[in-house]
Protein backbone atom coordinates (compact mmCIF):
# COMPACT_ATOMS: atom_id res chain seq x y z
CA UNK A 1 0.00 0.00 0.00
CA UNK A 2 0.83 3.51 0.11
CA UNK A 3 1.89 5.48 3.29
CA UNK A 4 0.82 3.20 5.96
CA UNK A 5 -0.18 6.86 7.95
CA UNK A 6 -1.09 8.72 4.72
CA UNK A 7 -5.00 8.87 5.80
CA UNK A 8 -3.71 10.38 9.14
CA UNK A 9 -1.21 13.23 8.44
CA UNK A 10 -2.10 14.24 5.11
CA UNK A 11 -4.85 16.44 4.57
CA UNK A 12 -7.10 16.25 1.36
CA UNK A 13 -6.28 19.10 -1.06
CA UNK A 14 -7.01 20.07 -4.80
CA UNK A 15 -5.67 22.23 -7.04
CA UNK A 16 -6.36 25.71 -6.74
CA UNK A 17 -9.11 27.05 -9.41
CA UNK A 18 -7.22 30.58 -11.12
CA UNK A 19 -9.05 34.01 -9.74
CA UNK A 20 -12.51 33.94 -10.82
CA UNK A 21 -11.67 37.79 -12.45
CA UNK A 22 -8.42 36.54 -14.18
CA UNK A 23 -10.35 32.93 -15.23
CA UNK A 24 -13.48 34.78 -16.66
CA UNK A 25 -11.18 36.72 -19.44
CA UNK A 26 -10.74 33.24 -21.25
CA UNK A 27 -11.44 29.56 -22.34
CA UNK A 28 -9.00 27.58 -20.64
CA UNK A 29 -9.47 25.44 -18.42
CA UNK A 30 -9.76 26.91 -15.11
CA UNK A 31 -7.27 25.10 -12.68
CA UNK A 32 -3.78 25.84 -12.11
CA UNK A 33 -0.77 23.32 -11.83
CA UNK A 34 -0.39 20.83 -8.97
CA UNK A 35 2.34 19.62 -8.00
CA UNK A 36 4.02 16.07 -8.80
CA UNK A 37 4.97 16.26 -4.73
CA UNK A 38 1.61 17.43 -3.25
CA UNK A 39 0.23 14.60 -6.03
CA UNK A 40 1.82 12.03 -4.48
CA UNK A 41 0.89 13.25 -0.96
CA UNK A 42 -2.48 12.64 -2.05
CA UNK A 43 -2.39 9.62 -3.44
CA UNK A 44 -0.50 8.39 -0.25
CA UNK A 45 -3.95 8.77 1.67
CA UNK A 46 -5.48 6.02 0.24
CA UNK A 47 -5.60 2.89 2.61
CA UNK A 48 -5.62 0.09 0.13
CA UNK A 49 -8.40 -1.16 2.15
CA UNK A 50 -9.07 -5.01 2.23
CA UNK A 51 -12.44 -4.34 0.37
CA UNK A 52 -11.99 -1.16 -1.98
CA UNK A 53 -15.37 0.41 -1.91
CA UNK A 54 -14.21 2.71 -4.58
CA UNK A 55 -14.14 -0.31 -7.04
CA UNK A 56 -17.79 -0.50 -6.42
CA UNK A 57 -18.51 3.04 -6.93
CA UNK A 58 -16.63 2.70 -10.53
CA UNK A 59 -18.75 1.78 -13.51
CA UNK A 60 -15.35 1.03 -15.38
CA UNK A 61 -13.95 -0.89 -12.31
CA UNK A 62 -10.50 1.36 -12.50
CA UNK A 63 -7.76 -0.28 -9.95
CA UNK A 64 -7.40 2.96 -7.83
CA UNK A 65 -5.79 1.92 -4.86
CA UNK A 66 -2.85 0.04 -7.43
CA UNK A 67 -2.30 3.45 -9.27
CA UNK A 68 -2.57 5.42 -5.65
CA UNK A 69 -0.02 3.27 -4.54
CA UNK A 70 2.72 3.29 -7.78
CA UNK A 71 1.99 7.15 -8.10
CA UNK A 72 3.09 7.65 -4.22
CA UNK A 73 6.02 5.02 -5.41
CA UNK A 74 6.80 7.67 -8.44
CA UNK A 75 6.38 5.23 -10.89
CA UNK A 76 4.14 6.94 -13.11
CA UNK A 77 5.32 4.83 -15.87
CA UNK A 78 3.41 1.60 -14.20
CA UNK A 79 0.40 3.70 -12.98
CA UNK A 80 -0.80 4.82 -16.61
CA UNK A 81 -0.69 1.32 -17.50
CA UNK A 82 -2.82 -0.19 -14.71
CA UNK A 83 -5.18 3.21 -15.39
CA UNK A 84 -5.11 2.13 -19.26
CA UNK A 85 -6.32 -1.34 -18.51
CA UNK A 86 -9.65 -0.33 -17.74
CA UNK A 87 -10.33 3.15 -19.25
CA UNK A 88 -10.12 4.44 -22.42
CA UNK A 89 -10.13 7.65 -21.49
CA UNK A 90 -8.76 8.64 -18.47
CA UNK A 91 -8.33 12.85 -19.46
CA UNK A 92 -12.05 12.50 -19.90
CA UNK A 93 -13.45 11.31 -16.63
CA UNK A 94 -10.56 13.15 -14.88
CA UNK A 95 -12.27 16.26 -16.06
CA UNK A 96 -15.80 15.46 -16.32
CA UNK A 97 -17.34 12.43 -13.96
CA UNK A 98 -18.59 13.18 -10.76
CA UNK A 99 -16.55 11.11 -8.93
CA UNK A 100 -18.44 8.27 -7.87
CA UNK A 101 -15.53 6.16 -6.30
CA UNK A 102 -15.11 9.01 -4.57
CA UNK A 103 -18.41 8.69 -2.85
CA UNK A 104 -17.79 5.42 -2.40
CA UNK A 105 -13.57 5.68 -1.00
CA UNK A 106 -13.63 3.93 2.55
CA UNK A 107 -11.53 6.99 4.05
CA UNK A 108 -14.77 8.84 3.21
CA UNK A 109 -16.69 7.59 6.09
CA UNK A 110 -15.66 9.80 8.63
CA UNK A 111 -12.85 11.79 6.37
CA UNK A 112 -12.46 13.58 3.33
CA UNK A 113 -12.27 10.67 0.58
CA UNK A 114 -8.79 10.71 -1.40
CA UNK A 115 -8.55 12.89 -4.29
CA UNK A 116 -8.91 9.57 -6.91
CA UNK A 117 -9.73 12.27 -10.04
CA UNK A 118 -7.32 14.34 -9.86
CA UNK A 119 -4.56 11.50 -8.95
CA UNK A 120 -6.39 9.98 -12.21
CA UNK A 121 -6.02 13.19 -14.59
CA UNK A 122 -3.02 13.87 -12.96
CA UNK A 123 -1.17 10.34 -13.77
CA UNK A 124 -2.86 10.64 -17.61
CA UNK A 125 -1.84 14.28 -18.27
CA UNK A 126 1.79 13.61 -17.07
CA UNK A 127 1.53 10.18 -19.54
CA UNK A 128 0.65 12.07 -22.36
CA UNK A 129 3.75 14.81 -21.59
CA UNK A 130 6.11 12.17 -21.57
CA UNK A 131 5.36 10.52 -24.56
CA UNK A 132 4.17 6.81 -23.07
CA UNK A 133 0.54 7.08 -24.65
CA UNK A 134 0.99 6.04 -28.37
CA UNK A 135 -1.27 4.11 -30.78
CA UNK A 136 -1.55 0.44 -30.38
CA UNK A 137 -2.69 -1.33 -33.52
CA UNK A 138 -3.76 -4.47 -33.66
CA UNK A 139 -0.77 -6.91 -34.95
CA UNK A 140 -3.47 -8.96 -36.45
CA UNK A 141 -6.51 -7.73 -38.79
CA UNK A 142 -9.61 -9.84 -39.05
CA UNK A 143 -11.04 -8.64 -41.90
CA UNK A 144 -14.36 -8.34 -40.28
CA UNK A 145 -16.38 -5.01 -40.43
CA UNK A 146 -17.87 -2.76 -37.57
CA UNK A 147 -19.78 0.97 -37.74
CA UNK A 148 -19.97 2.54 -34.70
CA UNK A 149 -23.24 5.18 -34.87
CA UNK A 150 -22.23 8.01 -32.79
CA UNK A 151 -18.66 9.41 -31.53
CA UNK A 152 -19.39 9.82 -27.96
CA UNK A 153 -17.61 8.88 -25.49
CA UNK A 154 -19.66 5.18 -25.74
CA UNK A 155 -18.95 5.65 -29.30
CA UNK A 156 -15.16 6.39 -29.22
CA UNK A 157 -14.61 3.44 -26.44
CA UNK A 158 -16.36 0.74 -28.01
CA UNK A 159 -14.58 2.32 -31.63
CA UNK A 160 -11.16 1.86 -29.82
CA UNK A 161 -11.14 -1.19 -28.45
CA UNK A 162 -12.70 -3.14 -31.31
CA UNK A 163 -10.18 -1.80 -33.56
CA UNK A 164 -7.20 -3.28 -31.41
CA UNK A 165 -9.07 -6.70 -31.47
CA UNK A 166 -8.25 -6.25 -35.36
CA UNK A 167 -11.68 -5.22 -36.55
CA UNK A 168 -11.94 -2.72 -39.55
CA UNK A 169 -13.73 0.27 -37.47
CA UNK A 170 -15.96 3.27 -39.08
CA UNK A 171 -17.35 5.64 -36.89
CA UNK A 172 -20.35 7.79 -38.23
CA UNK A 173 -21.12 10.95 -36.60
CA UNK A 174 -23.77 13.85 -38.13
CA UNK A 175 -22.07 16.50 -36.23
CA UNK A 176 -18.91 17.72 -38.71
CA UNK A 177 -16.50 17.50 -35.92
CA UNK A 178 -15.73 13.55 -34.10
CA UNK A 179 -16.27 13.94 -30.29
CA UNK A 180 -20.46 14.01 -29.55
CA UNK A 181 -20.69 16.19 -26.71
CA UNK A 182 -17.59 16.13 -25.61
CA UNK A 183 -16.84 18.05 -28.62
CA UNK A 184 -20.31 20.41 -28.81
CA UNK A 185 -21.29 20.01 -25.32
CA UNK A 186 -18.79 21.12 -22.94
CA UNK A 187 -17.62 24.35 -22.90
CA UNK A 188 -13.90 24.45 -23.37
CA UNK A 189 -12.98 25.61 -19.91
CA UNK A 190 -13.96 22.54 -18.79
CA UNK A 191 -11.87 20.34 -20.78
CA UNK A 192 -10.16 22.00 -23.67
CA UNK A 193 -10.68 20.19 -26.95
CA UNK A 194 -6.73 19.65 -27.14
CA UNK A 195 -7.13 16.67 -25.08
CA UNK A 196 -10.13 15.20 -27.55
CA UNK A 197 -7.84 16.09 -30.37
CA UNK A 198 -5.01 13.81 -29.67
CA UNK A 199 -7.32 10.71 -28.77
CA UNK A 200 -8.81 11.21 -32.01
CA UNK A 201 -5.43 11.35 -33.62
CA UNK A 202 -4.20 8.26 -31.77
CA UNK A 203 -7.08 6.24 -32.59
CA UNK A 204 -6.73 7.25 -36.45
CA UNK A 205 -3.33 5.81 -36.20
CA UNK A 206 -4.76 2.76 -34.37
CA UNK A 207 -6.98 2.41 -37.81
CA UNK A 208 -9.96 3.70 -36.74
CA UNK A 209 -12.08 5.30 -39.03
CA UNK A 210 -14.27 8.41 -39.04
CA UNK A 211 -17.23 9.95 -41.26
CA UNK A 212 -17.90 13.17 -40.35
CA UNK A 213 -21.39 15.14 -41.34
CA UNK A 214 -23.11 12.14 -42.00
CA UNK A 215 -26.58 11.25 -40.38
CA UNK A 216 -26.81 7.81 -40.26
CA UNK A 217 -31.11 6.98 -41.32
CA UNK A 218 -31.04 9.56 -43.60
CA UNK A 219 -27.56 10.45 -45.71
CA UNK A 220 -27.58 6.42 -45.25
CA UNK A 221 -30.12 3.99 -44.29
CA UNK A 222 -30.21 1.22 -41.91
CA UNK A 223 -30.37 -1.61 -44.58
CA UNK A 224 -27.40 0.40 -46.40
CA UNK A 225 -25.22 0.28 -43.04
CA UNK A 226 -25.57 -3.32 -42.32
CA UNK A 227 -25.50 -4.25 -45.62
CA UNK A 228 -22.14 -2.89 -45.48
CA UNK A 229 -20.93 -3.99 -41.93
CA UNK A 230 -20.73 -7.67 -40.33
CA UNK A 231 -21.81 -5.44 -37.09
CA UNK A 232 -23.22 -1.97 -35.83
CA UNK A 233 -23.34 -0.27 -32.36
CA UNK A 234 -25.58 2.24 -31.35
CA UNK A 235 -24.05 4.87 -29.35
CA UNK A 236 -26.45 8.15 -30.28
CA UNK A 237 -26.79 9.17 -26.93
CA UNK A 238 -29.99 10.53 -25.28
CA UNK A 239 -30.21 13.41 -27.75
CA UNK A 240 -34.30 14.17 -26.83
CA UNK A 241 -34.31 17.23 -24.73
CA UNK A 242 -36.97 17.55 -22.24
CA UNK A 243 -38.82 20.74 -22.87
CA UNK A 244 -40.85 23.34 -20.67
CA UNK A 245 -44.01 24.04 -22.80
CA UNK A 246 -45.54 27.07 -20.94
CA UNK A 247 -46.79 30.49 -22.49
CA UNK A 248 -44.16 32.44 -24.22
CA UNK A 249 -41.95 29.16 -25.12
CA UNK A 250 -42.18 30.42 -29.03
CA UNK A 251 -40.14 33.62 -28.16
CA UNK A 252 -36.71 34.56 -29.29
CA UNK A 253 -34.18 34.12 -26.71
CA UNK A 254 -35.46 30.71 -25.03
CA UNK A 255 -33.32 28.27 -26.28
CA UNK A 256 -32.42 24.60 -25.57
CA UNK A 257 -29.04 24.43 -24.09
CA UNK A 258 -28.17 22.28 -26.47
CA UNK A 259 -29.08 25.06 -28.84
CA UNK A 260 -26.75 27.31 -27.26
CA UNK A 261 -23.57 25.53 -26.10
CA UNK A 262 -22.69 24.01 -29.33
CA UNK A 263 -22.40 27.13 -31.38
CA UNK A 264 -20.33 28.79 -28.37
CA UNK A 265 -17.75 25.74 -28.59
CA UNK A 266 -17.41 26.39 -32.33
CA UNK A 267 -16.64 29.70 -31.58
CA UNK A 268 -14.01 28.50 -29.85
CA UNK A 269 -12.76 26.05 -32.97
CA UNK A 270 -12.54 29.09 -34.89
CA UNK A 271 -15.81 28.31 -37.13
CA UNK A 272 -17.79 31.95 -35.86
CA UNK A 273 -15.99 34.87 -34.68
CA UNK A 274 -18.64 35.42 -32.45
CA UNK A 275 -21.36 32.52 -31.54
CA UNK A 276 -24.71 33.42 -33.08
CA UNK A 277 -26.91 32.78 -29.86
CA UNK A 278 -24.30 35.00 -27.45
CA UNK A 279 -25.38 36.60 -23.77
CA UNK A 280 -23.38 39.51 -24.07
CA UNK A 281 -24.93 42.80 -23.11
CA UNK A 282 -28.15 40.48 -22.09
CA UNK A 283 -30.10 39.17 -18.39
CA UNK A 284 -29.29 35.73 -18.88
CA UNK A 285 -31.90 32.98 -16.71
CA UNK A 286 -31.00 29.36 -16.73
CA UNK A 287 -33.10 26.72 -16.14
CA UNK A 288 -31.75 23.75 -14.51
CA UNK A 289 -29.51 23.18 -11.62
CA UNK A 290 -27.24 20.30 -12.80
CA UNK A 291 -24.19 20.06 -14.65
CA UNK A 292 -25.47 21.41 -18.34
CA UNK A 293 -26.71 23.97 -16.23
CA UNK A 294 -23.60 25.20 -14.39
CA UNK A 295 -21.95 25.04 -18.03
CA UNK A 296 -24.53 27.50 -19.41
CA UNK A 297 -23.71 30.08 -16.21
CA UNK A 298 -20.13 29.35 -17.33
CA UNK A 299 -20.42 30.00 -21.07
CA UNK A 300 -23.15 32.72 -20.54
CA UNK A 301 -20.44 34.56 -18.06
CA UNK A 302 -17.45 34.64 -20.82
CA UNK A 303 -19.51 36.11 -23.22
CA UNK A 304 -20.25 39.31 -20.78
CA UNK A 305 -23.95 38.56 -19.69
CA UNK A 306 -25.31 41.35 -17.72
CA UNK A 307 -27.00 39.00 -15.16
CA UNK A 308 -27.33 34.71 -14.67
CA UNK A 309 -29.88 33.09 -12.53
CA UNK A 310 -29.96 29.91 -12.47
CA UNK A 311 -33.09 28.16 -11.48
CA UNK A 312 -34.08 24.70 -9.91
CA UNK A 313 -37.71 23.59 -9.12
CA UNK A 314 -35.90 20.84 -6.56
CA UNK A 315 -35.15 21.91 -2.83
CA UNK A 316 -31.44 22.90 -2.27
CA UNK A 317 -29.58 19.83 -1.50
CA UNK A 318 -28.10 19.40 2.10
CA UNK A 319 -23.99 20.24 2.31
CA UNK A 320 -23.47 16.89 3.91
CA UNK A 321 -25.33 13.36 3.33
CA UNK A 322 -28.70 12.69 4.74
CA UNK A 323 -29.37 9.62 6.21
CA UNK A 324 -31.26 8.28 3.04
CA UNK A 325 -28.38 8.50 1.13
CA UNK A 326 -25.59 6.07 3.34
CA UNK A 327 -21.84 5.55 2.65
CA UNK A 328 -20.75 4.41 -0.41
CA UNK A 329 -23.91 5.51 -1.74
CA UNK A 330 -23.66 8.33 -4.86
CA UNK A 331 -25.40 11.26 -2.25
CA UNK A 332 -26.99 14.15 -3.89
CA UNK A 333 -25.12 16.96 -2.00
CA UNK A 334 -25.01 20.68 -2.72
CA UNK A 335 -22.16 21.19 -4.95
CA UNK A 336 -20.16 24.47 -5.90
CA UNK A 337 -18.81 24.27 -9.10
CA UNK A 338 -15.98 26.70 -11.17
CA UNK A 339 -19.46 28.04 -12.53
CA UNK A 340 -20.83 28.80 -9.47
CA UNK A 341 -17.96 30.47 -8.19
CA UNK A 342 -18.41 32.79 -11.41
CA UNK A 343 -22.14 33.38 -10.70
CA UNK A 344 -21.50 34.52 -7.37
CA UNK A 345 -18.57 36.88 -8.43
CA UNK A 346 -20.97 38.37 -10.29
CA UNK A 347 -23.33 39.02 -8.06
CA UNK A 348 -25.63 36.25 -9.83
CA UNK A 349 -28.13 33.64 -7.65
CA UNK A 350 -29.24 30.12 -7.94
CA UNK A 351 -33.01 30.36 -6.99
CA UNK A 352 -34.39 26.57 -6.09
CA UNK A 353 -37.97 25.52 -5.25
CA UNK A 354 -39.47 27.62 -7.99
CA UNK A 355 -40.89 26.74 -11.34
CA UNK A 356 -41.17 29.18 -14.51
CA UNK A 357 -44.96 29.63 -15.21
CA UNK A 358 -44.44 31.88 -18.01
CA UNK A 359 -42.11 34.04 -20.81
CA UNK A 360 -42.99 37.35 -21.39
CA UNK A 361 -42.00 38.93 -24.70
CA UNK A 362 -41.88 42.40 -26.15
CA UNK A 363 -43.53 44.14 -28.94
CA UNK A 364 -40.74 41.92 -30.97
CA UNK A 365 -41.59 38.59 -30.02
CA UNK A 366 -38.36 38.85 -28.03
CA UNK A 367 -38.05 37.62 -24.43
CA UNK A 368 -37.96 40.19 -22.10
CA UNK A 369 -38.89 38.49 -17.91
CA UNK A 370 -39.47 34.89 -17.02
CA UNK A 371 -42.66 34.52 -14.41
CA UNK A 372 -42.28 32.11 -11.63
CA UNK A 373 -43.71 30.77 -8.55
CA UNK A 374 -42.25 29.10 -5.39
CA UNK A 375 -43.12 25.54 -5.53
CA UNK A 376 -43.12 22.38 -2.33
CA UNK A 377 -41.07 19.74 -2.68
CA UNK A 378 -41.64 16.02 -4.35
CA UNK A 379 -44.05 14.99 -1.51
CA UNK A 380 -46.31 18.00 -2.79
CA UNK A 381 -46.20 17.24 -6.51
CA UNK A 382 -44.15 20.49 -6.88
CA UNK A 383 -47.14 22.45 -5.56
CA UNK A 384 -47.28 26.46 -6.53
CA UNK A 385 -47.08 28.20 -3.08
CA UNK A 386 -49.79 31.02 -3.21
CA UNK A 387 -48.31 34.77 -2.98
CA UNK A 388 -45.09 33.85 -4.32
CA UNK A 389 -45.33 34.93 -7.99
CA UNK A 390 -42.96 36.85 -9.45
CA UNK A 391 -41.46 38.45 -12.24
CA UNK A 392 -37.53 38.37 -13.03
CA UNK A 393 -35.60 39.88 -15.80
CA UNK A 394 -34.26 37.36 -19.26
CA UNK A 395 -33.35 38.31 -22.29
CA UNK A 396 -31.73 35.11 -23.00
CA UNK A 397 -33.25 31.92 -21.08
CA UNK A 398 -31.31 28.39 -21.47
CA UNK A 399 -33.34 25.35 -21.00
CA UNK A 400 -31.03 22.60 -18.96
CA UNK A 401 -33.50 20.19 -17.90
CA UNK A 402 -32.05 17.18 -19.24
CA UNK A 403 -33.09 14.33 -21.81
CA UNK A 404 -35.71 11.98 -22.16
CA UNK A 405 -34.19 9.12 -24.45
CA UNK A 406 -32.51 8.64 -27.73
CA UNK A 407 -33.80 10.11 -31.26
CA UNK A 408 -37.01 7.56 -32.75
CA UNK A 409 -37.05 9.01 -36.23
CA UNK A 410 -34.73 7.90 -38.43
CA UNK A 411 -32.07 5.52 -37.57
CA UNK A 412 -34.22 3.19 -34.79
CA UNK A 413 -37.62 3.39 -36.62
CA UNK A 414 -35.73 1.65 -39.77
CA UNK A 415 -33.84 -0.90 -37.74
CA UNK A 416 -37.50 -1.53 -35.82
CA UNK A 417 -34.96 -2.66 -32.60
CA UNK A 418 -37.06 -2.88 -29.51
CA UNK A 419 -37.30 -0.66 -27.10
CA UNK A 420 -38.17 0.10 -23.33
CA UNK A 421 -40.74 1.53 -21.58
CA UNK A 422 -38.50 5.02 -21.41
CA UNK A 423 -38.14 4.55 -24.94
CA UNK A 424 -34.69 3.58 -24.61
CA UNK A 425 -32.98 0.65 -26.54
CA UNK A 426 -33.71 -2.95 -24.97
CA UNK A 427 -29.99 -4.54 -24.84
CA UNK A 428 -29.19 -7.78 -23.65
CA UNK A 429 -26.21 -8.72 -21.32
CA UNK A 430 -23.64 -8.61 -24.40
CA UNK A 431 -25.11 -5.71 -25.65
CA UNK A 432 -26.67 -7.20 -28.08
CA UNK A 433 -30.61 -5.09 -29.42
CA UNK A 434 -32.94 -6.86 -30.59
CA UNK A 435 -32.02 -6.89 -34.06
CA UNK A 436 -28.96 -9.60 -35.21
CA UNK A 437 -26.00 -7.90 -35.55
CA UNK A 438 -26.87 -4.73 -33.72
CA UNK A 439 -26.07 -3.57 -30.39
CA UNK A 440 -26.27 -0.06 -27.88
CA UNK A 441 -24.41 1.16 -25.38
CA UNK A 442 -24.37 4.63 -23.68
CA UNK A 443 -27.15 6.57 -23.19
CA UNK A 444 -28.71 5.27 -25.87
CA UNK A 445 -29.60 1.98 -24.36
CA UNK A 446 -28.83 3.32 -20.59
CA UNK A 447 -30.79 6.82 -20.71
CA UNK A 448 -29.01 9.91 -19.74
CA UNK A 449 -26.42 9.32 -17.68
CA UNK A 450 -22.79 9.53 -16.55
CA UNK A 451 -19.49 9.57 -19.09
CA UNK A 452 -17.61 7.17 -16.55
CA UNK A 453 -20.95 4.72 -17.76
CA UNK A 454 -20.79 5.75 -21.16
CA UNK A 455 -17.18 4.28 -21.33
CA UNK A 456 -17.99 1.60 -19.65
CA UNK A 457 -20.96 0.32 -21.78
CA UNK A 458 -18.67 1.04 -24.56
CA UNK A 459 -15.91 -1.27 -23.49
CA UNK A 460 -18.48 -3.56 -22.42
CA UNK A 461 -20.62 -3.66 -26.02
CA UNK A 462 -17.12 -3.96 -27.88
CA UNK A 463 -16.96 -7.30 -25.70
CA UNK A 464 -19.62 -8.41 -27.42
CA UNK A 465 -19.64 -7.47 -30.62
CA UNK A 466 -16.10 -9.69 -30.42
CA UNK A 467 -17.71 -12.38 -29.05
CA UNK A 468 -20.07 -12.17 -32.01
CA UNK A 469 -18.26 -12.36 -35.10
CA UNK A 470 -15.54 -14.46 -33.77
CA UNK A 471 -17.09 -16.81 -31.04
CA UNK A 472 -15.12 -15.87 -28.50
CA UNK A 473 -13.00 -12.74 -27.16
CA UNK A 474 -10.12 -11.19 -25.63
CA UNK A 475 -11.70 -8.06 -24.46
CA UNK A 476 -12.72 -7.07 -20.65
CA UNK A 477 -15.99 -6.67 -19.38
CA UNK A 478 -15.84 -4.42 -16.87
CA UNK A 479 -19.36 -3.96 -15.38
CA UNK A 480 -20.45 -6.05 -12.98
CA UNK A 481 -23.51 -8.91 -13.13
CA UNK A 482 -25.63 -6.63 -10.46
CA UNK A 483 -25.39 -3.70 -13.55
CA UNK A 484 -25.45 -5.44 -16.91
CA UNK A 485 -28.74 -4.67 -19.11
CA UNK A 486 -31.43 -7.51 -19.30
CA UNK A 487 -33.12 -8.36 -22.49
Amino acid sequence: MADPKGFLTVQRELPKRRPVDVRIKSWSEVYEKFGEDRLEKQASRCMDCGIPFCHQGCPLGNLIPEWNDLVYRKDWAEAIERLHATNNFPEFTGRLCPAPCESACVLGINQDPVAIKRVEVEIIDRAWDEGWVRPRPPAVRTGRRVAVVGSGPAGLAAAQQLTRAGHDVKVYERADRVGGLLRYGIPEFKMEKRHLDRRIAQMRAEGTEFKTSVNVGADITADELREAHDAVVLAGGATVWRDLPVPGRDLKGVHQAMEYLPPANKAQEGDYEESPISAAGKHVVVIGGGDTGADCIGTAIRQGAASVTQLEIMPRPPESRPEGQPWPTYPMLFKVESAHEELAGLGGDRVYAVSTTEFVGDADGNVRALRLVEVGGPQTGFAPVEGTEREIPAELVTLAMGFLGPQKEGLLEQLGVDLDQRGNVVRDADYRTSVDGVFAAGDMGRGQSLIVWAIAEGRAAAHGVDKYLRGETALPYPIPPTARPMA
